[in-house]
């Protein structure tokens, strides 16, 4: 095995190498900027006030003892949205830039102020008066659907910009009901008459909050130019579409600039605060920051919790030879990315397995419910999980998924590789337990990033890419596949900051 890595490695001269992290540097050394670094001339500061309530009309806000305190630019309510296009989103524009007439979430953003400093900002959302008519929350996606529930939103919406998912985003629409997704093949029903064993049972994936070092931060200024956005966010180009939407300008005159992102993890996938801060700067006339603290920013996303209903049956032989899965998501006030989650998750509830009749319906958060079965059924057939999980794998070349391109992953040799790093066989002492998990996935997100190379005439070479670095290396992974293709020196390839630009 260990030579079969070495045969790999050797292969290559420069991918597959250990080389230095191009971000490390300035790391350690404190030199690296971030957005909340960034200083421009006259920036003013941004707070926000919150809905207490998970769901309500807002009766009246009066700012006007807000708007008379010294050092204040400007105050925002959904009043003062006139000249622009509040609604932005992804999957559906859904989501305003500022609650408009209700909320739906606490923690939804009422108003915003603007000022010379953030304490004097911070002080002002005190003087802002708002009456809310509390109305009927719906907190699970049983209560959501159940008949005479609230809606949640009364009118359908544009489309967004995401693609990659099928099937109608029917928020809006007289239903809570965001989207569906099925997945369908083969006769489940009578491989499961058929099964030697099966195993049958519910999983909770709760709501979490990815937690960044990093909570959200932007800054943006409105000009006669267009808008200019510093932001943390990981997909820059499609947070520009939704800030094309809000202020109907030609994507030439929106740019976003990404410097170091102190972490993301998913959490900073889409538009965030990007609407709202440009929105306050274009009220203050001026550069305006909004950075969140880390209570703020767990209300601003997380991901959707989710219930799992799953059966998977195996033929005396061991191998699978059905699934079935319900899967019920919470998607929350708003659509986000959420039906492209749907879709993904119907789609990975099949796992990296191959499985010759399938029935999935529903969506996310699915691949801990897979593999705690795969434990389930190993466990009910008296067979270790790893001899398990290498005896239904796909194979390379294999068709694991109707109408898609083969499997072309070594799951059999990378689950042997785990299992020898993590010493899977080695005796555990009391107490103590192990356990070993594969999932398989296509692109998390669509539109796919594309890169530009240009070589300079000295034969160095600048890359240009969407890919945001993160902290997982990319702008040290993509000069080394340069590099390895082009045939030049790892050191003279550099990769051009996340700026759409």
């Amino acid at each position: 095995m260990n030579h079969k890595r070495e045969q790999r490695k050797n292969s290559f001269h420069i991918v597959n190498h250990s080389v230095p992290r191009r971000d490390g540097p300035a790391k350690v050394t404190g030199k690296a900027t971030y957005v909340s670094d960034v200083k421009l001339p006259g920036m003013a500061y941004a707070k926000v006030l919150r809905s207490p309530y998970a769901h309500a009309k807002i009766a009246s806000i009066d700012t006007s003892r807000a708007r008379s305190r010294p050092g204040l630019f400007a105050v925002l309510t959904g009043n003062d949205l006139s000249g622009i296009n509040p609604y932005y989103g992804h999957a559906v524009k859904d989501h305003p830039l500022i609650a408009i007439d209700k909320v739906r979430f606490a923690g939804e953003p009422v108003a915003a102020v603007v000022a010379q400093d953030e304490r004097t900002a911070f002080e002002a959302l005190e003087f802002i008066d708002v009456k809310y008519e509390e109305l009927k929350t719906v907190l699970t996606p049983k209560e959501a659907v159940e008949k005479g529930a609230p809606l949640i939103h009364e009118r359908p919406f544009e489309a967004g910009a995401l693609r990659g998912f099928e099937g109608e985003v029917t928020a809006g629409r007289g239903s809570n009901l965001c989207q569906e997704s099925h997945l369908k093949w083969g006769d489940t029903e009578a491989a499961f008459k058929q099964a030697a064993a099966v195993v049958e049972a519910e999983y909770y994936f709760p709501m979490i909050y990815a937690y960044a070092m990093e909570p959200y931060v932007a800054i943006a200024e409105v000009g006669e130019n267009g808008v200019t956005i510093y932001s943390s966010a990981q997909h820059p180009f499609m947070v520009r579409h939704d800030l094309t939407t809000v202020f109907g300008l030609p994507v030439s005159q929106v740019r976003l600039i990404v410097p170091f992102v102190g972490g993301g993890y998913g959490s900073k996938s889409y538009t965030k605060i990007e609407p709202l801060v440009a929105a306050c700067a274009w009220k203050a006339k001026r550069p305006v920051k909004l950075q969140l603290s880390v209570e703020e920013a767990m209300l601003t996303t997380r991901s959707d919790d989710a219930l799992t209903w799953m059966r998977t049956a195996v033929d005396a032989n061991g191998k699978i030879i059905a699934r079935q899965a319900r899967i019920t998501m919470n998607t929350g006030a708003y659509a986000e990315n959420s039906p492209l989650v749907c879709e993904k998750a119907t789609n990975r509830c099949v796992g990296p397995y191959s499985i010759p009749n399938v029935q999935i319906d529903g969506c996310a958060q699915v691949t801990m419910a897979g593999e705690s079965q795969i434990d389930e059924l190993a466990a009910k057939i008296g067979k270790d999980p790893l001899e398990f999980r290498l005896a239904n794998v796909a194979k390379p070349g294999e068709e694991f998924f109707p109408n898609m391109r083969p499997f072309d992953g070594t799951l059999k040799q990378d689950l042997d590789i785990a299992a020898e790093a993590l010493g899977y066989k080695a005796p555990l002492r009391k107490g103590r337990g192990r356990s070993i998990g594969c999932s398989g996935s296509d692109a998390g997100a669509y539109p796919l990033t594309s890169t530009a190379i240009r070589v300079h005439a000295d034969g160095s070479v600048s890359i240009l890419t969407g890919s945001t670095e993160l902290g997982q290396g990319s702008h040290t992974v993509i000069p080394q596949i340069a590099a390895e293709e082009l045939g030049v020196p790892f050191e003279r390839v550099r990769v051009i900051s996340s700026d759409t630009a």
